[in-house]
């Protein structure tokens, strides 16, 4: 008899609904015979299920049975067996038998990473392996202080989908510290913030609770629904610390280290980058909470009246005035497009509305570098690496030119007379502000906004938490 065979058993009652235990996810593959599956992981002893008698029931409940009553003895060959596995596939067979044992086998992998005896790529690969009846287990694991733990506990959960008090508990706990949210955590907020918002909302306000849980409890709220998931006194208060945050705050900007783009423009004239730009229901920001917002994904709202349709919003951040410039960073295929001809109409169009505007794009991976200058709706000079020619306009007054260069020989070197030397991460410093350099030494003035690309969302829509 095969053990596919068997496992197919298996699967069979749990469709007809005769084993609802059952969760058989993976292709087994053919191990060979149950002497195959004795001998898998250095197993021996393990009993030979053949010998029941009866139909498919009888048969793949005494596999199952088996299993599980040697869960002890089966569970740590199984993980020895395949200590020194490269491969998903050839944790696949493993998976399988694990996911049919459940929770005795959910503990003993747990304990197996613990010890070290399992890799950490194969503990997420076999701690995703299980049901229902592990759902309180994926519970606890979500608040182990290791936040790779904690992350595949989140996973199980956003996995089974669980709306349980324990999910609820492991949650708040999750964003009751001060550490990063662990992998899912954020993912698991947003699946569960209806069936959670009424426990949460009650469990912020309750003075039985510590500061620490009542904390993490407005938070998750904020993570799985945004600032409209708190009601309007902790909304008050989250704005009331905002302004206080802005007063002291060292300012800071998002970097451009392995690509990214942004805008820059005067300060005295920044006010006409909202109308140019399109944007809407701006309120003033932390730059901690800007960065982290402008980085952040962006939503799909309904277009009113749209019969059905959809628009994707996004948020922006415009800094405080630094060293004389506000800087401008957001989703780039909504405010500036996807093509060269969408950058040069939109660095001009910013340039009508606040006299000049510059737009920097770095991209290492991908080898683009391009600059430009506008002015009253003209760019007057620009720079891009993968273009020919690299360099249109005059030159700057700051620029250093490619003719000059000590190491240029005019005999064996051919340049254009107004080529240049800087790329987008030098030229910045010399036109504007570079932001790897705005910090303690920044002369700031004003404060930051945070912006939306549409009219149609609002502030409150955006999940996630932002740090202030």
């Amino acid at each position: 008899m095969k053990i596919e065979s068997l496992l197919d058993d298996l699967r069979t009652l749990r469709d007809r609904g005769a084993l609802a235990t059952v969760e058989a996810r993976e292709d087994l593959g053919d191990p060979g015979t149950l002497g195959g599956l004795r001998n898998l992981g250095g197993l021996r002893d393990l009993g030979d299920p053949t010998r029941a008698h009866g139909d498919e029931r009888a048969r793949a409940e005494a596999v199952l049975a088996l299993l599980t009553e040697r869960a002890d003895d089966v569970v740590p060959a199984l993980l020895a067996g395949v200590a020194d596995a490269r491969s998903t596939a050839t944790l696949q067979p493993v998976i399988r038998i694990l996911a049919l044992i459940g929770p005795p086998s959910f503990d003993a992998v747990l304990a197996a990473w613990r010890r070290g005896n399992v890799k950490d790529w194969a503990a997420g690969r076999l701690l995703g392996a299980f049901d229902e009846r592990c759902a309180d287990r994926y519970a606890e694991l979500a608040t182990d202080s290791a936040r790779g733990a904690s992350g595949n506990g989140f996973a199980g959960l956003v996995r089974l989908r669980t709306d349980s008090d324990a999910g609820l508990r492991a949650l708040v706990e999750c964003y009751a510290g001060h550490r990063p949210a662990p992998y899912k955590a954020d993912d698991y907020a947003l699946l569960t913030h209806e069936a959670y918002r009424t426990r949460l909302r009650v469990l912020r306000r309750d003075p039985a609770a510590s500061p620490r849980t009542r904390r993490g409890a407005m938070a998750a709220l904020v993570a799985g629904g945004g600032a409209d998931g708190l009601d309007a006194r902790d909304r008050a208060a989250v704005e009331r610390l905002i302004r206080v945050k802005i007063v002291g705050e060292t300012p800071s900007a998002p970097s451009p280290q392995l690509s990214g783009w942004w805008l820059a423009v005067p300060g005295p004239s920044y006010e006409g980058l909202f109308d140019a730009l399109g944007l809407h229901h701006r309120r003033p920001i932390t730059c901690a909470a800007g960065v982290e917002a402008a980085a952040g994904r962006d939503i799909q709202v309904p277009v009113p009246d749209g019969d059905g349709a959809a628009q994707t919003v996004g948020r922006v951040f415009v800094t405080p005035e630094l060293d004389g410039w506000r800087l401008v960073f957001g989703p780039y295929d909504l405010l500036i497009g996807e093509g060269w001809e969408d950058m040069v109409e939109t660095v001009e169009r910013v340039s009508r509305h606040c006299a000049q505007a510059q737009l920097f794009f770095v991209d290492d991976a991908g080898g683009s570098d391009v600059w430009f200058v506008a002015e009253e709706g003209s760019v007057i000079r620009q720079y891009a690496a993968e273009s020919d020619p690299e360099w249109e306009g005059d030159p700057l007054p700051w620029e250093t030119l490619a003719v000059d260069d000590p190491d240029f020989d005019p005999e064996y070197d051919d340049a254009p007379p107004n080529s240049g030397t800087a790329g987008a991460r030098t030229a910045c410093g010399h036109l504007s502000v570079d932001p790897d350099m705005v910090g303690s030494g920044t002369e700031t003035r004003g404060h930051g906004w945070l912006a939306l690309t549409s009219p149609h969302a609002g502030h409150g829509a955006f999940p996630g938490v932002l740090p202030l």
